[in-house]
């Protein structure tokens, strides 16, 4: 196996192919304290890719209810059980490491899948640790749906169950396609190289021609978004819209201006935000503090990687629930947690800002400008650790710029309000 840098995990980690690294990354950002798990991503999804005969299982998006159910059932829950019997009590990160921009989550001392598989069958034997999940565990998507977990409240003790900072009943939406991961594990495990990144976005895709149906990458993806459709006997999954990547809706985007995903562009709660970061030949994130991805991710580290320490590398990020206990956050997004919550729960005038953009216009945003407003508010916020602290805000327009430098949005931190005339027919 080769070496490989995940700035991740903060170190180099094994993996079965030298790194190649595309001029642009697709990447996307889920807050998941926005979600109300609608499902309008999921059928906008379903309807446009996956509604025809072999397809009926396939949900290459879903929203799962956490910490139980998911799609296909458990699926993170096996995993991480099976790292942790190939290096028992070993799956930590360095708490005393330092954090830097290179490694701003310390340093990850654990196995990765790729590592493990080498540990358990030798590296000729089989690339990527995993499993293949049985035709039950595919037979719906929202299994436990709203159950929750922690200690029941008892009579008079309502109240105290559901305080922040930590709810003690509590469960969460967990919102997910594929995570066109840098270092992706279906592409590793494919003995027919049918499985590639596409080098203008990063985007993975299949080539249904060289697929020959083995279900290496099901077995290989940690987040099980590689799905076998047995009608045509070949694996499928997301493609990230990448005809909209493209740009290629004329009614859209007449400008041929890459436009965002169908499940990114219906969402209704406003969770998504989705873009490309640039990348240098070397595999880092140019430094474009203007791209509203990089600040969220890198600069302010406000989002967070699914599961990280899968070693994959994967380009979907997460703002943690602000009421979910944090050793469980921990486990799923890494040791950057406590600072993420932290922020989002006092956001300061630009990150309140930029998080205005979320799902506001159909267009990939590259870039943003801040226009600065009069303060409108001041609201007293009880910070995570239970300290209290002033938040001012600012009704600042937030500007949001295309790939070619045209402006695709303009919103305002305070919503605005609209008085109808009174002739209008609904007016009361």
């Amino acid at each position: 196996m080769a070496k490989v840098h995940n700035w991740q995990l903060g170190r180099e980690m094994l993996y079965p192919y030298d790194a190649g690294h595309p001029d642009w990354q697709f990447a996307f950002v889920f807050n998941i304290n926005r979600c109300i798990a609608c499902q309008t991503c999921t059928m906008a999804c379903k309807s446009t890719w996956t509604f025809s005969r072999g397809q009926e299982a396939m949900w290459w998006n879903n929203v799962e209810t956490k910490p139980y159910g998911g799609y296909p059932h458990n699926w993170d829950v096996k995993l991480l059980a099976m790292l942790d019997k190939e290096n028992p009590e070993g799956q930590t990160w360095d708490p005393a490491g330092p954090k830097t921009p290179e490694k701003p989550y310390g340093v990850f001392e654990g196995k990765t899948i790729f590592e493990a598989a080498e540990k358990k069958y030798g590296a000729q034997q089989q690339r990527v640790l995993g499993y293949l999940p049985g035709d039950q565990e595919w037979r719906g998507p929202n299994i436990h749906e709203e159950t929750a977990a922690g200690k029941l409240a008892t009579e008079g003790d309502w109240g105290r169950s559901t305080q922040l900072p930590e709810h003690e009943v509590w469960f969460f939406y967990l919102q997910r396609i594929c995570n066109h991961c840098t270092y992706p594990g279906c592409l590793a495990a494919c003995p027919r190289h049918a499985i590639y990144k596409r080098p203008e976005d990063g985007v993975v895709l299949i080539d249904q021609s060289r697929c020959r149906g083995y279900r290496k990458c099901v077995e290989a993806c940690p987040y099980k978004k590689a799905m076998y459709r047995p009608t045509t006997r070949v694996s499928e999954k997301c493609i990230a819209c990448f005809p909209r990547l493209e740009g290629q809706d004329e009614l859209l985007s007449p400008d041929g201006a890459p436009l965002e995903t169908r499940c990114m562009s219906s969402c209704v709660g406003k969770i998504r935000l989705q873009g490309l970061v640039k990348k240098t030949p070397a595999g880092d994130w140019a430094k474009l503090p203007e791209n509203p991805l990089h600040y969220l991710i890198r600069e302010r580290q406000v989002a967070l990687p699914l599961y990280p320490q899968f070693g994959t590398e994967p380009n979907g990020y997460y703002i943690p629930p602000r009421w979910v206990p944090r050793k469980y956050l921990v486990q799923m997004f890494g040791p950057g947690v406590d600072s993420a919550i932290e922020q989002y729960s006092c956001p300061d005038r630009e990150l309140l800002a930029v998080l205005q953009l979320f799902r506001a216009g159909r267009q990939v945003i590259f870039s943003y400008k801040i226009e600065p407003g009069p303060k409108v508010a001041e609201l007293e916020v009880t910070m995570p650790g239970g300290k209290k602290k002033t938040q001012q805000i600012f009704n600042d327009t937030i500007i949001g710029f295309n790939k070619l430098g045209k402006e695709a949005v303009r919103v305002t931190v305070e919503e605005p309000t609209f008085e109808r005339s009174k002739e209008h027919l609904n007016s009361i």
